[in-house]
């Protein structure tokens, strides 16, 4: 399954990804309890592969800095919880992406990507990221 079909909804914890779309919106299920609710086409929802993370120099997609976290944990979960301090998020970040804006990038952002990588590993969804990696570039070769 590809970013295209997980999204965040605001005000509600967690992701979801998208059962079927109606007329009104879409039907989504949780990725932490499965269960399904139907979000209106006025919700505020983020899909994942259009996010991006800004740097000092251009803004990086989540799916990159997603698969800099699988790389720097080997795709187990991060050595850090979304609920430590301010510090510790930050510092795992710059490990991360070592020219993140730390101005623009706020520590919510942080533990959002970090609860966003785990809730993804748990759900063994992070092979998504390579396969999404070989259709841009395949696309892009043609």
């Amino acid at each position: 399954m590809s970013l295209d079909k997980i999204l965040s909804v605001s005000g509600k914890p967690g992701l979801y990804q998208i059962v079927t779309q109606t007329r009104t919106g879409a039907v989504v299920e949780s990725l932490i309890d499965k269960k399904r609710i139907t979000v209106g086409a006025h919700s505020n929802i983020s899909i994942l592969s259009e996010i991006a993370i800004y740097t000092l120099t251009e803004e990086v997609p989540l799916r990159e800095v997603l698969k800099k976290i699988k790389e720097k944990e080997n795709g187990n979960p991060t050595s850090i919880s979304h609920k430590d301090g301010k510090d510790i998020l930050e510092e795992f970040f710059f490990e991360v992406l070592p020219d993140y804006d730390e101005d623009r990038v706020y520590p919510s952002d942080i533990k959002k990507v970090v609860q966003w990588y785990n809730l993804l590993q748990k759900n063994n969804l992070l092979g998504a990221l390579e396969t999404e990696e070989e259709t841009v570039s395949s696309e892009e070769e043609e």
